[in-house]
């Protein structure tokens, strides 16, 4: 028997609670970890509270990060006493995830440990990190140099805009911050911002062209605030979009993109193929300060998970939640 957080569904909602799971319970996989720890996304609040549709099937144990060692595999690629790493793939929404002592899954999945991170290090970069670190490739492969410009920042106090913000600080970029929560700026200048603007300011409907700024940016939040940051980014810009946090829709126009050549770089965390995993993984051992990962970190247990999940949705939850799955 294990700890793990269980959604179940009745007929009306679904409910979520940690229980005693049984390993005969845990999906087909190849690859049977140990985990020692995880996270908690935004992703998973949403399926832990039931508030967006994020669990495809019932019961489900949440989680899409964890870290842990090799307990039993069939996969060529991994065998026992191995520390593996998994962020995506669908865990903690259609497989069973991280949020638990023990997770089954497939080994195609699953990356070898990082050098240069602990297990809990790890876990504070997740998911959030890897996706930040993503989309800095990409506004780099479009040309998005330090020297062209400021580069926008949006969701700055979240964990994927913290991180996002940290490593264009460390590798040189003028970075603004757009944040709702203005009462952080002094976390958001020890990361490394030059300025901060309030949320509001893009958050509404707004003009298909506004007056260039941003030679990129980087957008976890989607909806008017992406739409205004394409129509305020400079001519040959890039902006990596890579969330949703204010609505999955995009009320924008063509003309940032025909009228001024910029570029929308969608950021895929989840399927991304093992290569891109390792080189993003490979780009934060050697361009992340590890020592900012106390300034972005919280640790939490099992038993803090359910709460911690509705913080984190009323926008209460500075930076990376890692959970202790062990206590």
């Amino acid at each position: 028997m294990f700890s793990g957080i269980l959604i179940e569904k009745n007929e009306t909602s679904s409910l979520a609670k940690i229980a005693d799971l049984d390993e005969s319970q845990l999906p087909a996989g190849d690859v049977t970890v140990r985990v020692t720890y995880s996270t908690l996304n935004y992703k998973d609040a949403l399926a832990i509270t039931g508030r967006g549709p994020v669990v495809r099937k019932f019961p489900m144990v949440p989680g899409i990060d964890l870290v842990g060692t090799v307990e039993d595999s069939s996969n060529p690629d991994f065998k026992v006493g191995d520390n593996v790493l998994l962020n995506g793939w669908g865990v903690g929404e259609a497989h069973w995830g991280g949020l638990a002592q023990k997770a089954r899954v497939n080994g195609d999945w699953l990356i070898p440990m990082p050098r240069g991170f602990s297990a809990q290090q790890a876990m504070a970069i997740g998911t959030a990190g890897y996706t930040a670190m993503l989309s800095v490739l990409a506004l780099e492969r479009n040309g998005v140099t330090p020297d062209k410009g400021e580069v926008l920042v949006t969701g700055a106090n979240g964990g994927v805009g913290s991180f996002a913000i940290a490593l264009l600080a460390g590798l040189g970029y003028t970075v603004v911050a757009s944040t709702g929560r203005l009462e952080e700026a002094d976390y958001l200048k020890r990361l490394g911002v030059s300025e901060i603007i309030d949320r509001s300011i893009l958050s509404g409907p707004g003009r298909p062209l506004a007056k260039e700024r941003w030679a990129g940016a980087i957008d976890s939040v989607g909806s008017h605030t992406l739409a205004n940051v394409c129509a305020s980014t400079r001519y040959g810009g890039t902006v990596a979009a890579c969330g949703l946090a204010q609505g999955m829709d995009l009320p924008a126009s063509v003309a940032p993109f025909i009228l001024r050549g910029v570029t929308l770089a969608g950021i895929d965390s989840v399927m991304r193929p093992r290569r891109d995993r390792i080189a993003a993984w490979d780009r934060l051992a050697r361009d992340l300060d590890l020592s900012i990962l106390k300034e972005i970190t919280r640790e939490i247990g099992l038993g803090e998970v359910v709460q911690t999940a509705n913080h984190l949705l009323a926008g209460e939850v500075r930076g990376r939640v890692v959970v202790d799955v062990n206590r």
